[in-house]
Formats: C-alpha cells, structure tokens, sequence
C-alpha cells in the first residue's frame, strides 16, 4: 500500500488539531497540558492547535490569548458570533494547514494519545483513521438507545451510510480536507459529510472517558434537531415514505367503501357513527400535518441554501506572531 506522503516512519509530520470551543474556560488549561504530555517527545511531529472560538461567553477567549503568549503553535479562529459546532468545525478544517488533520473535542473525551495511533495508521496508506468508540457506557441509557436506532435509520434509508459509534474525532489526510472544501452547502452535517468524500479508510478501537469539567452543550432537543438534520441531509426516503403511505390509506380506504357498500345493500342502512367518523377524520387529518411537515423540511431547507449565506463569519484570526 503506497501513500503519496510516504509509508516510512521516521518522516516528518505536520499536523494540525481543530478544536472547537463554546464556553470551556474551564477545559482549556487541562486540555493543552494533556496535549503537551502527549506529544512533547515526538520530534518528528510538527504540531499546531487550531481553536475555534464559537461565539463563547465566558473568558474562554481571554483564556487562549494567554496560552497563545507561551505557545506559538496555538491558532485562534475567533468567529463573530455562535453558528454552532458544525459551522465551527468547518471554519477550523478551513483554517488548518497541516498534512493531516484531527478534529478533536477539548473536554477530553477523545484522549490524545489515540491520535498517535491513528497517525501509525496514516503512514500504512490510509488516507481516513476512524475513531472509534468500543461503548458508550459513559452516556446515559437514554443517549445510547437515541444513538443506536438514529444510526439504524439514517443507514436504512441513506445511500452512504455512516459508521456507528464514531463521532467527529478522526484523523484525515489532506487530500480528504481539500475535498470537503469543495462541498458547498450551508447545512453541514459533518459526519455525513465525511462520510461522503470516501478515500481509503481504517479506524482505531477507544474507550471513551467521561468529561474532565465543564458540561456538555447537547441537550435531547438538540440531538433531535441534529438527528433530523442528518436524516433529511443525506436521504429523501421520508418523501417517498409518504407517498406509500398515502397510497396505502387510501387503498384502504377504498376497500372500507366498497364493504360499506355492499353491506349497505344486503342489509340494509345502519345508523352512522359519530365516534367513528371523529377518529377517521382525525387520524387522516394527523396523516396530512405530519406528511406537511416532512415536506416542509425539506423546502426549508431549500429555502436556506438558496440564500447562500456564508457558514461562519470570522471576527478575527489571532496568530502567535500578530
């Protein structure tokens, strides 16, 4: 297997960490002396730390512009206000110039050492290191049964599935980052994203930690709303989902009138059911709302790329050397 960085390991690489924050003045410090441990003795490893700042609150800005005095590898991408996490991590993939490129959350979930790793992996040829989390036992009952029938779904009915239990922490060449360049959406779902540009993949087995402080910005209504953007980015089966089933209520429909028909004409006319007729109507009316709304997300989400808004604004770059 043959990689056009070379498969030999002592070459030297440059490799660039995103790390998107939202208010975690309290991961920050914790978060880059781990990655210093890490890698302080990998000579042959170039290093540069890529923070998005998402809009944060609190001192986390304050915070990395003082860590930014000590250490010149860290690069602040501070954006002009919250666009979210996948905005976030389009602006730090954007940003990066490393050969490679690991997004990487900074609350240590993904432990660093896993990227060194992933980084054997790449000098083996492959172009994409998954990682990949062994179980989820650290999320909540609730969270892992969510987690497991949403990546059912989405791969039931999505033409390019997307590996279970791998989140965005990943290891990707290049050639992979210039190819997500080049998708011009404004709603990202990311892991459907990288999922869909391909190239040579592998992935390395993690047990994934609890947070080391701080709280997570994922409530259950914000995975709904992520779930339903990763389902109606990557498949229109629940378009067609309707259809069948508009034709299959109206097939029975119709076998309901011809009985009521021919009953009606062996025995007779019976007294009509208000009860019934509530629950027909009802049930048929609920049909329509919900086949509405399906139609409805996806034209609105026509409607927003149609705009061809930007996907992030960027305030200010912050360099070592500004």
């Amino acid at each position: 297997m043959t990689h056009q960085h070379g498969t030999h390991l002592a070459e030297h690489l440059e490799l660039s960490l995103v790390i998107p924050v939202f208010n975690e003045a309290a991961t920050i410090d914790l978060f880059i002396a781990r990655i210093i441990d890490v890698f302080e003795n990998e000579a042959l490893i170039g290093l540069e730390l890529v923070f998005v700042n998402d809009g944060s609150t609190d001192t986390t800005l304050e915070l990395l512009l003082e860590r930014q005095k000590s250490d010149s590898r860290i690069r602040i991408v501070d954006l002009s206000r919250n666009f979210g996490k996948e905005a976030a991590l389009t602006a730090g993939l954007q940003s990066a110039s490393g050969q490679v490129v690991v997004p990487i959350d900074v609350d240590l979930q993904d432990p660093p050492e896993v990227i060194l790793q992933m980084i054997a992996r790449w000098r083996e040829g492959y172009e994409v290191v998954l990682g990949h989390r062994v179980s989820r036992n650290n999320d909540s009952w609730a969270k892992q049964v969510s987690a497991n029938w949403f990546y059912r779904l989405h791969n039931k009915i999505s033409d390019q599935p997307l590996p279970e239990n791998v989140g965005d922490f990943r290891l990707m060449d290049r050639c992979v980052i210039d190819a997500l360049q080049t998708l011009p959406e404004s709603r990202r779902f990311m892991k459907g994203l990288f999922a869909w540009v391909g190239f040579r993949t592998t992935y390395v087995d993690y047990e994934r930690p609890e947070r080391v402080a701080g709280e997570t910005k994922f409530n259950g209504w914000r995975l709904w709303n992520f779930a339903l953007e990763g389902i109606t980015s990557f498949s229109t089966e629940p378009l067609r989902i309707w259809t069948y089933l508009g034709l299959f209520v109206s097939l029975v429909s119709f076998s309901f009138a011809i009985f009521i028909v021919l009953r009606t004409l062996i025995s007779g006319i019976d007294l009509p059911g208000y009860a019934s007729l509530m629950v027909a109507v009802t049930f048929l009316g609920g049909l329509q709302l919900i086949g509405i709304g399906v139609l409805g997300e996806y034209l609105g989400r026509t409607y927003i790329e149609s705009k061809r808004r930007p996907v992030f604004l960027v305030r200010r770059v912050y360099n070592a050397k500004d």
